[in-house]
Order: C-alpha cells, then structure tokens, then sequence
C-alpha cells in the first residue's frame, strides 16, 4: 500500500453550551423547516425539520434521522409547527449554497443562483463562472436528481451491487456497497459526467484504482504501522499521535497534512481522529473520492476529469502514484492496475479506451 499524497483534514464543529429557560405560555413556537429527508445530503449549517423539530446539521451526513443520539450530528433548535413538521419523509426541496463569483468550485459542486432561483451542478472545475453564461462548466440541476444537460446522466451508480460483489468476491467486509454509494452521495459528479460509456468507464477506472490500492479490497489499513507520517512543520501538528497518520481505506490516505486537507474538504475532523477512516465505510469511501475529484500527483489532472475528459486510465495513475509507477519507474504495478480496470471495463460492456498507462 503505497500513495502518500492524499487526504486529511478537520473542520470541528463547535459545541455550544445551553441554557435552559421557561418560556412564557404564550410564547409560539418557529415555523418549521423543509422535512427531513433520507435521501438528502445534509452538509454544516444545513436545517431539517422532525417530528416538529427543526434541526440543524453540524457537519456532513446522510440518511441519519435527527436525533440527540447517533453520531452527534444534528443539534435540536427546538420546538417548530407550521411548515412540514417533519417526519423523516421524502421531500425533494433543494437546500444549496448560493453560487458566488470568484468561489472556486469542483467537478459535482450544486448551487443555487441567486438570480433566478435555479440550481445548477458543476460539470467542470471552474473559479466561479457565472452558471447560466458558462454552459460547458455548469448543467441545470432538478431536485429529483437529475442534471439538466451536459450530459449529466441520471445520477444512479453505474456498478450494481451484485457487480460489486463479482468485483471483489473475498473483500473485507468493511467495504460495503451502501458505504460507496453512500459516498458517491456527496460526490454527484462521479461517474453520471458524460456519455453512459464515460461514465462506466469512471467507475471502472476508480475501482481499478482502488483493488490496486487495497489488495482487492481486502485491507483496511496499511499493514506496516510503524511509519511516521507527521509532518511536523505543519503548524497544526500531529494531535492524533506521531504514529496516527498511517494508511487507511480505499487509497490508503497518509500523512497528517492529507488528514487534514480530507477532512476539511469533507467537513470531519480527520486530523484529530484519523481512526474513522477505519471505523467507518462511508467515510473511508470519501476519502478515496476526495482525491478523486482534488488530487493531481504528478499528472497535473485530476482523476476525475482524465476520465471524463477523454486523457485516458493511464493519467489517473499518474494522478495517484505516477512518481513511483510512471515513466518505467514500476511497470509491473502500473500493468497490474491496467489488468484491473480493463477487466472491470469488461464486466461493466464498455471498452477502455484508449491511453491506458504512463
């Protein structure tokens, strides 16, 4: 297990002290947020109401009923009525930043534009450009989940779950398929960018990637722990430990400052805890998209947009381990993840197209 620039982060929610008050009997209670729904992606700040409570997300989550309990996700705001009331229904209403300019944004990003109320999903990276002008850069967005155009596709994983499991028939069982696709969630430009070739093409490519990784999905953490992977010129330290920053999930994220960077990204405090990598499979999985949709390596693109860009499967190697695999450096471990994505291409109908190594 190798890949030593990926990941990390931390962005604490802060807890906030409560004091209780009686309130006069008069007194009426807020107005309700929109329901809380399963299948929405709630990130900081985010507001939902249940069981005529609103609620407010404290960091990243999905499918989590608000409660006091579970994670420690969602803070109670209180008593609401009026509105939806929640009830952990479905609801499709949309709940995205506003798009502001000169904001850079990412591959998969959704926004509201403020000027006609719309939504729109990002369909390249770009430094804010203005969604209904810069049309190769942004596609509509509905709320049901489908993007408008740019060949948006319909937003549903293009690996089955009994795919997955042909994939990787002696996985360990902390990769679980409702762990991915529980992260793709917050990832939508994954794999639904472009034709439907391109994006069996992406997927293909990102589990090649991944079984090269972790030996077919088979380790969780880098089996050496003994490395030292604390950057200690970083202002912020090792909080975890000097010894905490090994590898862990699908590309073995390591070194404090990829903790850190993940984790701020993600909206999870990675750098003080890295052992939720381990401990959780959709967090383990937003690792992996992390440096996905971020990580350039050596090749100056992201995995991501080689993919969907049409630069082929061999730049998503340079992207991850180019330094050590490209350029002859290691042809055998870089043919073993060629060998890896054009059988999973096969399993998925689609070819592989073409620059396949570095």
């Amino acid at each position: 297990m190798s890949l030593r620039r990926i990941l990390a982060g931390l962005a604490t929610a802060a807890v906030a002290a409560t004091l209780a008050v009686v309130a006069p009997a008069t007194a009426n209670a807020a107005t309700c947020a929109a329901a809380y729904s399963t299948t929405q992606v709630y990130t900081g700040g985010m507001s939902a109401s249940y069981n005529s409570h609103n609620w407010q997300a404290k960091w990243w989550t999905q499918g989590e009923a608000p409660s006091t309990g579970g994670t420690g996700v969602w803070a109670d705001q209180g008593a609401c009525s009026g509105g939806s009331g929640g009830g952990g229904g479905g609801g499709t209403t949309c709940s995205y930043p506003d798009w502001a300019a000169g904001v850079n944004y990412v591959t998969g990003n959704i926004v509201r534009y403020p000027a006609n109320g719309q939504y729109y999903q990002a369909t390249h990276d770009n430094p804010g450009y203005d969604p209904t002008i810069s049309t190769w850069f942004w596609s509509p967005f509905s709320c049901t989940g489908g993007g408008g155009g740019g060949g948006g596709g319909t937003g549903a994983f293009p690996v089955s779950e009994a795919q997955f499991n042909s994939m990787f028939p002696s996985r360990n069982s902390f990769y679980t398929y409702a762990g991915l696709t529980a992260a793709i969630a917050k990832f939508p430009g994954f794999a639904s960018t472009g034709s439907d070739t391109v994006q069996k093409q992406e997927a293909a490519a990102f589990l090649a990637n991944v079984s090269h990784e972790t030996g077919h999905l088979v380790y969780v953490t880098e089996i050496d722990k003994s490395g030292n992977y604390c950057d200690t010129s970083q202002s912020y330290g090792c909080p975890a430990g000097t010894y905490a920053y090994y590898g862990r999930g699908p590309l073995q994220l390591s070194w404090n400052f990829n903790y850190k960077a993940a984790g701020d990204y993600l909206g999870l405090n990675l750098l003080g805890n890295p052992y939720l990598v381990e401990q959780d499979s959709s967090v383990a999985w937003q690792t992996g998209l992390w440096y996905w949709f971020t990580g350039t390596g050596a090749g100056g693109v992201t995995s991501h947009n080689a993919m969907v860009n049409g630069n082929g499967f061999g730049a998503t190697i340079r992207a991850i381990n180019g330094g050590l695999e490209c350029n002859g450096n290691n042809t055998g471990e870089m043919q073993d993840r060629v060998n890896l994505y054009q059988q999973y291409a096969s399993m998925l109908g689609v070819s592989p197209g073409g620059n396949l190594t570095c």
